[in-house]
């Protein structure tokens, strides 16, 4: 599943750092993708990651079917109730809390996006996105069959040693895809944009954005996001304007305030540990970028913010 040696002890919801961890499947377990029950999650984990709970990110996808009861989660610090028939999706790079474990049961699917091939990755790209609604409701005609779909994704999973390695590897991520490009089809997904599902830079695009969610706390040049696209900063910059005529710099900044905004509002931050968590050496640095792009002080959005909740 996920290591525990990847996460840090102690801390709260207003510390500086969200631990960022890997997917780390158990021993045997092949090709980035893992399948479970929520139940038998918290069965197994029944001191972690909920005693104390704690944020943090993950690099991979986060999928639960609840079946029964109600599910508690928090992504994007703020917390989503998951009922049955509803599906939480949390993607790479979201900002995550476990709540203490309740009756909730259903499917649980962690998989890292280099599991889908490339073609389906492109068709699902509107609810694989970071803005992509974290709970679905899919369609009541598709219910059932998602549900079953997941079951015997699960069957699938446990079947390990039946087969050979390589059939049971293409048995679990067809039905993988088959569920995903079903679960694409919920009320609340919206399209790609015409320009980055047309344009022929919208996969490097795609890629930026990728890249972006994970290390938009720690990097904030254009150059090291070419740099870990394997292109130049010109072909980035030209990949960023033809999707959304914004430079990279400017979507950099637009993420990094996006994530002040939530910390302090929604998440109860102060300004310090916010500037610490975005990269800032300086609070006061802070202070300005923040106040240059939404007229406030993070003090005075905050205080507007609490009134508000």
């Amino acid at each position: 599943m996920v290591d525990k040696r990847h996460l840090r002890s102690g801390g709260q919801a207003g510390d500086a750092e969200i631990t960022l961890y890997g997917f780390q499947p158990p021993v045997g377990t092949p090709y980035g993708l893992e399948v479970n029950t929520v139940e038998d999650f918290f069965a197994q984990h029944d001191d972690w990651p909920w005693n104390p709970p704690l944020p943090g990110r993950a690099t991979f996808h986060y999928l639960i079917a609840v079946t029964e009861g109600e599910l508690l989660h928090d992504v994007d610090h703020l917390t989503r109730t998951v009922v049955p028939g509803q599906w939480l999706w949390v993607r790479p790079g979201h900002a995550q809390c476990w709540h203490p474990p309740g009756a909730a049961r259903g499917p649980f699917i962690l998989f890292e996006p280099g599991v889908l091939r490339p073609d389906t990755a492109r068709l699902l790209a509107q609810v694989t996105a970071h803005d992509a609604p974290a709970v679905l409701t899919p369609h009541p005609e598709d219910a059932a069959w998602l549900h079953q779909t997941a079951l015997q994704l699960l069957d699938e999973h446990r079947a390990l040693g039946r087969r050979p390695l390589d059939v049971h590897h293409a048995l679990r991520r067809s039905l993988l895809e088959s569920l995903l490009l079903r679960l694409a089809a919920a009320p609340g997904v919206t399209s790609m944009s015409a320009t980055t599902a047309n344009t022929g830079r919208g996969g490097r695009y795609g890629r930026f954005l990728d890249a972006l969610e994970l290390h938009f706390r720690e990097l904030h040049r254009a150059a090291d996001y070419a740099r870990l696209l394997d292109c130049s900063v010109r072909t980035l910059s030209r990949a960023a304007r033809d999707a959304t005529g914004k430079g990279v710099r400017e979507l950099i900044d637009d993420r990094r305030l996006l994530e002040a905004r939530r910390l302090l509002g929604e998440g109860g931050w102060d300004a310090r540990a916010v500037a610490t968590q975005l990269g800032f050496t300086d609070p006061a640095n802070f202070g300005r970028f923040f106040r240059d792009r939404t007229g406030l002080t993070p003090a005075a959005f905050a205080a507007r913010e609490a009134t508000r909740r």
